[in-house]
């Protein structure tokens, strides 16, 4: 095995730590996200508090990926990935102190270091598959491009959803401090190893952007990056506080069976994710003609219609079945696998689009418009959650929400 990889070309090695180093970090981020939610309103913190605890780390997600894919354009993705996992190092000790210590405006600024760290390593792990197949035959390089675009969303939703049992079983063992500090150790020894094997000009563009060439000028990408925020926001709106919260308070779950059901709603979408290409490849073979004429905007349009229709149902469904917890159950996973094959032709249209060399810059503003769906997403979710006086009401608007987001995000996506 080490012999079979000793033999790799260079770009696919450094392929290969980064993605190693995007999986270690996507198991810390997703446990931390469910170890703030559970322990933060264990401690009473309301909907909306709650969601302010991670506004921060959306908006500085807004920043990063348009700064951060600039900079990976001029002083290479290795550099940009180590910044990223010492940032989320930093921000798990922060987070280590005493919970009496822990006011919100501290929490938000390592939540905002933890946000930053994050779409780096996105940024990073993303853009350096272009430069993957850069050497593929062009005959092959769109399917190639497909399945590793899949195979890395995938898998990182996947170990993400790992993070949330990790998370919820964590708070129940060793305690939220016992929980980061021995994340940030698992993490440092990463961005160690990380700094030793990364080259310095992986990823590094061939000329020396300005940072106004950050916003894109292509229609397409701009569309696409609309869609794409519309998208996020119709997830995030009623999964990320609204949800958890719903099924703590009125369903009675404990900590660890929501880490358990997070954890394997995020697995199952990640596999989804994965193996979305079969879905769209012939027996030919996935050739560049059939991209053109198969994954297109039109196509991507279908699947998110589809998804707001999964979504209206569902609320229509919580109305008039008193089977509440099995509908939402059902309701969600439904929702998760078509929102995973939405979300895997999104990540390799932009890939696809997006030019070789500075390829960050491109991924970065696209990532940008994801951070912002995911911004706009978390805060309405609070926000609405307890605008209404019964938590059911406060769920149905929040999915009548993502109901809307989703119709958006077709409409801006047949436009690409």
């Amino acid at each position: 095995m080490i012999n079979k990889v000793k033999v790799l070309p260079l770009a696919i090695k450094q392929y290969l730590i980064i993605t190693t180093n995007y999986w270690v970090f996507t198991l810390t981020d997703g446990a931390l996200r469910m170890l703030i939610l559970l322990h933060f309103y264990q401690l009473g913190y309301a909907p909306l508090a709650l969601a302010m605890l991670f506004v921060f780390y959306e908006v500085f997600g807004v920043i990063t990926n348009l700064v951060g894919g600039w900079l990976g354009a001029r002083i290479g993705l290795n550099k940009t990935m180590n910044i990223g996992l010492f940032m989320q190092v930093f921000a798990l000790l922060m987070l280590a102190l005493p919970s009496e210590y822990l006011s919100v405006i501290y929490l938000m600024t390592a939540q905002a270091l933890s946000g930053i760290a994050k779409d780096l390593n996105k940024m990073s792990a993303k853009s350096s598959i272009k430069l993957l197949v850069a050497n593929v035959s062009t005959d092959e390089r769109e399917g190639t491009l497909f399945k590793w675009v899949a195979l890395l969303t995938g898998s990182k939703n996947t170990l993400k959803g790992v993070g949330y049992f990790l998370g919820g079983l964590l708070l129940t063992t060793v305690g939220f401090q016992g929980a980061v500090l021995l994340m940030a150790v698992i993490l440092a020894l990463v961005a160690v190893f990380s700094v030793i094997l990364l080259k310095n000009d992986f990823g590094k563009a061939t000329f020396k952007p300005k940072f106004s060439e950050v916003f894109s000028s292509n229609p397409s990408l701009n569309a696409l990056s609309a869609a794409r925020l519309c998208l996020f926001a119709a997830r995030d709106v009623w999964f990320v506080i609204a949800l958890p919260v719903y099924l703590a308070s009125q369903l009675n779950w404990s900590h660890q069976a929501i880490g358990i059901f997070f954890a394997l709603w995020i697995i199952a979408y990640g596999i989804i994710q994965a193996y979305a290409p079969a879905l769209f490849s012939r027996k030919k073979g996935f050739s560049r003609k059939e991209q053109a004429t198969e994954i297109n905007g039109r196509l991507i349009a279908i699947w998110s219609s589809v998804l707001a229709v999964i979504t209206l149902t569902l609320l229509i469904s919580l109305n008039v079945i008193q089977q509440t917890e099995s509908v939402l159950i059902v309701g969600l996973f439904i929702f998760g696998g078509v929102f995973a094959v939405n979300s895997s032709l999104h990540s390799y249209l932009i890939i696809s689009l997006a030019k070789e060399d500075g390829v960050s810059m491109d991924v970065g503003f696209y990532y940008t418009a994801n951070a912002l769906g995911r911004l706009l997403g978390t805060i309405l979710s609070g926000f609405l959650y307890q605008s209404f006086n019964s938590s059911e009401q406060g769920l149905f608007s929040c999915l009548l929400m993502s109901f809307l987001l989703a119709a958006a995000a077709a409409f801006f996506i047949k436009r690409v």
